[in-house]
């Protein structure tokens, strides 16, 4: 789960580069909602994988 976090996290700064800089203005708004959702998934993978939980 942390890997797809991760893929899923890179995916977003991506889109979020084009969003941001007017590349794909209108994606934009989902770029930042992406962005967002997966720094919360991703900081939930790592505490949950610190408290050695697993959500799989």
């Amino acid at each position: 789960m942390l890997r797809w976090a991760l893929i899923f996290l890179v995916i977003a700064i991506i889109a979020a580069a084009f969003g941001f800089f007017g590349i794909a203005a209108s994606a934009a708004g989902i770029a930042k909602v992406l962005f967002f959702i997966f720094i919360v998934l991703f900081v939930l993978m790592l505490i949950l994988r610190g408290t050695n939980r697993t959500i799989d």
